[in-house]
């Protein structure tokens, strides 16, 4: 049976992890000094890590399918409970990367170990919660929901929002100008 959110959300986690990696070996080149820091572009990957993930994927995730498997199976309970509860500290972690970025700024090189500690700890997090997502929920997903319950989550997830088009087409052209912008191999910029 093809369970069309679960690739939805596998599809998003891809994506985000693109804009993690790619964030990353932005600040992996400016510390080495091949590149110079790039404040506009780092902060609207970090937009599109907001926006994206913290405002689409995980309230669709919660509302329709931790919903639904909540309802199916006590093993899963309390994978679903440390999941919700890390979305709830979503905007939380990404102000304090965005506060790193912005102290990165201020003060120049004295301000790049702060931000990379604070990137460095939202991607092991994010890297940890999706793998959490994939690896256990997507199973106890496909174990226990039932086909009238996969229908009526995939309908869900079909008719929110897709982030690249419609009215939040908005994403699709801030990572058309992340990737734009960015320096090789993150992005086509120069």
């Amino acid at each position: 049976m093809s369970n069309k959110s679960l690739d939805i959300i596998h599809d998003e986690h891809r994506a985000l992890a693109a804009m993690l990696s790619g964030l990353r070996t932005l600040v992996t080149s400016i510390e080495s000094g091949r590149l110079k820091p790039d404040f506009e572009l780092m902060a609207s990957m970090i937009e599109y890590i907001e926006m994206v993930p913290e405002k689409v994927h995980h309230p669709k995730e919660d509302t329709h399918l931790f919903a639904r498997l909540r309802e199916r199976s006590a093993e899963a309970l309390p994978i679903i409970e440390r999941l919700e509860a890390e979305h709830r500290e979503g905007d939380a972690r990404i102000a304090t990367l965005r506060a790193a970025l912005e102290a990165y700024r201020r003060e120049g090189e004295p301000g790049m170990a702060g931000f990379q500690a604070a990137l460095k700890t939202y991607v092991e997090h994010e890297w940890q919660h999706m793998n959490t997502e994939e690896h256990l929920i997507f199973p106890l997903a496909r174990k226990h929901l039932s086909a009238e319950d996969w229908a009526q989550i995939d309908a869900a997830f079909l008719a929110n929002d897709n982030p690249w088009q419609g009215p939040a087409g908005k994403y699709a052209a801030l990572f058309t100008r992340i990737v734009n912008t960015a320096p090789a191999p993150v992005g086509l910029g120069g």
